[in-house]
């Protein structure tokens, strides 16, 4: 069955629609990349709101005026081209939470390094314009240019099966008994059920040495 192109017009413009957020903040992630990276002062002015707060991969918090220094300024390291993807967009009203991921190229002692990892901007709406008013950057790979294959990761990355999304990685739960250990005595807690954990040693303790049936010999021999 062929549609003809007037049915395919909906079909076509529904696609455009659902598409339509993450489309309009790419945008918006775009322009901020090409002001970033040209230290251009009055775009970033036009992209943050005036009480944006700007929450670095290293904990550094920054107010606008911060933020936009530090860029011109080529502080903390000197920045050469940024690269935002939008991932997912939830809109509530006339609040935007954009989700994506960032790769920063800096110049790091006369080395080139990225900087990859994901990131969360806040968006508020007003007087139909969108303007970013918190952002916090998350690094997951710090990789120098020319040290192929020596990626270090900005956290040791261990598997979780908790269930999604409500996922929080991460959480210690204290120091585990080792293998074999016995819990103290007087302690009242149940035993592991683990294998192999409060299990009690299987090895046999060594035997005490059969006594001699020959009677020892006298000190003193009668002659």
């Amino acid at each position: 069955m062929v549609l003809a192109p007037a049915a395919l017009m909906p079909v076509q413009a529904a696609a455009q629609v659902a598409q339509s957020p993450v489309l309009q903040f790419q945008k918006l992630e775009d322009a901020w990349s090409v002001a970033l990276a040209n230290k251009d002062q009055f775009g970033l002015e036009n992209l943050l709101l005036p009480t944006f707060i700007d929450i670095s991969a290293s904990g550094a918090v920054l107010t606008r005026n911060q933020a936009i220094a530090d860029t011109l300024n080529g502080l903390p390291e000197p920045l050469l081209s940024v690269e935002q993807k939008v991932v997912n967009v939830r809109v509530v009203s006339d609040v935007a939470v954009v989700q994506g991921t960032y790769i920063l190229r800096l110049k790091d002692d006369q080395k080139t390094r990225d900087e990859r990892g994901i990131f969360t901007h806040v968006y508020q709406r007003s007087r139909n314009t969108w303007a970013c008013i918190s952002a916090q950057r998350t690094a997951v790979v710090d990789q120098i240019e020319g040290a192929k294959g020596r990626a270090t990761a900005a956290e040791p990355q261990r598997k979780s099966n908790a269930a999604q999304p409500f996922h929080i990685p991460l959480l210690y739960k204290g120091a585990q008994p080792k293998p074999g250990a016995t819990a103290p005595a007087g302690s009242g807690d149940a035993p592991d059920p683990r294998p192999g954990v409060n299990a009690p040693d299987a090895t046999p303790a060594p035997s005490a040495a059969p006594a001699s049936a020959t009677p020892p010999a006298s000190a003193n021999p009668q002659r």
